[in-house]
């Protein structure tokens, strides 16, 4: 059983892996932006969750 982070995490690696391998032309620079991206949607995902909380309070 996955927790909300952990399926977060498994969707942002995928996501990253293929925004990674379409968008670059050279393997450095694809490994580069999909960790990026990667870095992008947790942080996004971590905003976001923070932003919620504080609305609900």
């Amino acid at each position: 059983m996955l927790s909300h982070f952990s399926a977060l995490a498994l969707y942002a690696l995928f996501a990253s892996v293929v925004f990674g391998i379409t968008q670059r032309a050279e393997p450095k620079m694809m490994i580069r932006f999909g960790a990026y991206c990667f870095g992008l949607f947790i942080l996004a995902a971590i905003v976001v969750s923070w932003g919620m909380y504080f609305i609900k309070q």
